[in-house]
């Protein structure tokens, strides 16, 4: 592949506007092949789903694809800060889930979900009574889960410098290809498919209303408001309730974390977990290819397509 590659998104089949509690809207958009079986695809902190063009591409000829942004991310209009956190994170997925059900029929659903949407799924168990167990089944790449040891870093003071730096970090680029610039000058995608700097700024940036230029889609505070409070409902996860089969993909543990140290899962019985070498936290972004048939093995193994 040329590092001049383009990422040329396609036109949703159709979409569909989730209206939550609060007024607030997700855009659920279909791609792919309708016979398919039907896969919902979520992104992590401060991305767009669309970022995750060079994975989800490879499952379009074979899957019913519906791929949603969180809340004041994506293709979403920002709301109140306020209501941007992991309680409201959580129900908003299951309302996205219960609205993809009602406009185009209950089917078997597997969930693909990265990050933080992989850990508002894992957390639907203790603090939902919501749809999110009632998927066929659960990919989660990464997710955000810590279980330090004596010799481990402390976790809460790398949150609180990760928020730090994440509400200090430039929010407004005069030219997309600023921000391109930007990316090659940081280790955040230096293990990327080519073309990823430039599909990031496509995805995560919007034209700055009045101001000209281009701003994050997800304002910086929102990320770091997050990531401040991943510390606490990261350990919340009980992995001897999971609701529906579960595969977990990691990256490579014994590479420095992109993100938050992750917690290596190999030795949880209740867990098929797995991870790719050679990757960081941005897995499906560096090997989609390895993401897709990890992820095929098991879905075949416990016959779901």
């Amino acid at each position: 592949m040329s590092t001049e590659t383009v990422w040329d998104l396609p036109r949703p089949l159709s979409e569909c506007g989730v209206r939550h509690d609060d007024g607030s809207v997700t855009i659920v958009r279909r791609h792919g092949n309708p016979r398919g079986p039907r896969l919902l695809l979520g992104h992590g902190n401060g991305l767009a789903i669309d970022l995750y063009y060079p994975f989800w591409s490879l499952l379009a000829d074979d899957f019913d694809l519906f791929v949603y942004d969180l809340r004041n991310h994506g293709w979403n209009e920002v709301g109140a800060r306020r209501e941007h956190n992991m309680p409201t994170l959580l129900r908003d997925q299951d309302q996205v889930i219960d609205a993809v059900a009602d406009n185009y029929g209950e089917r078997p659903t597997i969930g693909i979900f990265h990050s933080l949407s992989a850990l508002i799924a894992l957390l639907g168990p203790t603090l939902s009574a919501g749809r999110s167990g009632s998927l066929a089944a659960w990919i989660l790449f990464d997710p955000p889960l810590y279980r330090p040891g004596p010799d481990d870093p402390d976790y809460d003071a790398l949150a609180e410098r990760t928020a730090g730096m994440t509400r200090r970090r430039t929010h407004r680029f005069r030219k997309r290809s600023d921000f391109t610039d930007l990316m090659s000058y940081l280790p955040l995608l230096v293990r990327a498919v080519p073309g990823a700097s430039e599909l990031m700024a496509r995805t995560v940036l919007k034209e700055s209303a009045g101001e000209g230029g281009f701003e994050l889609r997800c304002p910086r505070e929102y990320e770091a408001q997050i990531i401040a409070y991943v510390r606490t409902y990261a350990f919340l996860v009980d992995f001897g309730s999971l609701p529906c089969p579960t595969k977990v993909i990691g990256s490579d543990p014994t590479l420095p974390y992109a993100y938050l140290p992750t917690f290596d899962l190999s030795h949880i019985e209740t867990v098929d977990y797995d991870f790719i070498p050679e990757t960081t936290h941005f897995l499906q972004l560096e090997k989609p290819e390895e993401c897709v048939e990890a992820m095929m093995e098991f879905l075949k193994e416990r016959g779901l397509v």
